[in-house]
């Protein structure tokens, strides 16, 4: 049932949301916690959801639904009652994000507009990511299915992950590929959208390299090839958007 301590939690669990926002939003510098309330939907939705996922444990009829129904409808951002939400966690921008029923997220968790963690098929029960503390997710990135996405993790933009990723990795491309990067992650969101590791491009880097390795081992022996040049594949360059 509602009470004190519940009250008192959600108040404590809001001022942490709001200094989430504070923390990792640029946009959020000379702004004031009110502010912050009054003007970020992010924050206002899970403000929202807070309140919402209290009453769906106490087992109020209706109500959390109805409130998550209208958050939806204000702010573009869509979290079930149901769903589990740890504590400094931030949606940046938010416009489009879904967070189903049966989710679970972690402590330290930043998501950007887009993002679903979605369920695939009509099964029941759990049916929807796990997401763990301290993991970033990029614009557009779709989570589906009961994956578990490890601690420090960061899901690139516009990836689509259907299987479990492990800690401390970056996961790019359609399906997902999971990449170790350093063998650890740093703490905290990182937003250098621009130097992912692609596994995709360094597999065609690698057959390209093959490619003119076996096209002079057959001019050496006589043979004939057409000589066409391989364009190599230009790195990324350029200064990090992220300010590191």
């Amino acid at each position: 049932m509602l009470g004190i301590g519940t009250l008192s939690r959600l108040a404590r669990e809001v001022s942490r949301d709001v200094g989430a926002a504070l923390e990792r939003d640029p946009a959020a510098r000379g702004a004031t916690p009110a502010e912050i309330l009054a003007t970020w939907p992010g924050v206002q939705a899970l403000l929202s959801h807070r309140i919402a996922h209290a009453l769906y444990d106490a087992g109020v009829p209706l109500l959390p639904r109805t409130i998550a129904a209208i958050t939806r409808a204000v702010s573009g951002i869509e979290i079930h009652p149901a769903a589990e939400i740890g504590q400094d966690f931030f949606i940046d921008h938010g416009m489009g994000v879904v967070i189903g029923e049966t989710a679970l997220v972690g402590d330290r968790v930043t998501l950007y507009q887009g993002v679903t963690l979605g369920g695939t098929g009509f099964a029941t029960g759990k049916r929807h990511p796990t997401v763990e503390d301290n993991v970033t997710i990029g614009s557009g990135a779709k989570l589906l299915g009961p994956i578990t996405i490890g601690h420090g993790s960061k899901i690139g933009a516009n990836s689509v992950v259907i299987n479990d990723v492990p800690p401390n990795s970056t996961v790019v491309g359609n399906p997902g590929h999971p990449v170790r990067v350093d063998g650890r992650a740093p703490e905290g969101p990182d937003a250098d959208w621009i130097h992912l590791p692609d596994p995709v491009a360094d597999a065609i880097r690698g057959l390209s390299a093959r490619i003119v390795v076996l096209e002079r081992q057959l001019a050496e022996h006589g043979g004939e090839h057409p000589g066409a040049k391989v364009r190599p594949l230009r790195p990324v360059r350029g200064p990090n958007p992220a300010g590191g």
